[in-house]
């Protein structure tokens, strides 16, 4: 191609993009193209840590009054949730369970009955410790799905202690890993 024939399709491309409908749909183009390019998702946003900063919390078992303590608004922030007997620090889901948020009923709660029956207003979560004694088995499997996808994605704590009941002694239990009777 000479010069001239470069010089006409130069022209026609700029001649096609004066036109309002063309240029929407360049922007477009290129706004999509940038999202795509760009690595950052959905999940990443969601599961980066709200508080870095607080420390890995050392494993303990508590009582239902001890557990009120974790509610997102006392101890640094922290918030805790126990599901089914055990309790999981889910701190880094702070948007969800935080102080205002979707979940934030369950925050510094025992949350099994609200998992189990899929409600989630103050009137279903207990203030004092809860057996679950009286949930249907078809509810009691929805809590342990629950509490697998707690145990799967939040530190597990402790274990949330019936009225009565001693603590485990944890020293001998390694930080990093759980105790496998425990869970």
């Amino acid at each position: 191609m000479d010069s001239l024939d470069w010089n006409e399709v130069l022209m026609e491309v700029l001649t096609a993009l004066t036109s309002p409908l063309n240029l929407l749909l360049l922007v477009i183009c290129l706004y999509l193209l940038y999202k795509i390019c760009t690595p950052q998702t959905i999940e990443d946003t969601i599961s980066k840590p709200v508080e870095a900063s607080l420390p890995k919390l050392k494993r303990k078992d508590f009582t239902i009054e001890e557990l009120h303590n974790y509610d997102g608004k006392q101890n640094e922030g922290r918030i805790l949730i126990a599901v089914n007997g055990k309790v999981f620090d889910v701190t880094k889901g702070k948007r969800f369970y935080g102080p205002g948020a979707a979940y934030g009923v369950f925050a510094g709660r025992d949350a099994s009955r609200g998992l189990a029956k899929f409600k989630l207003d103050k009137e279903t979560i207990k203030d004092e410790y809860d057996d679950l004694s009286d949930l249907k088995e078809s509810e009691l499997e929805e809590m342990r799905e629950w509490e697998l996808q707690f145990s799967e994605k939040y530190d597990f704590v402790g274990k949330l202690l019936r009225p009565g009941e001693e603590p485990t002694d944890y020293s001998d239990v390694s930080d990093t890993e759980p105790n496998k009777k425990e869970l």
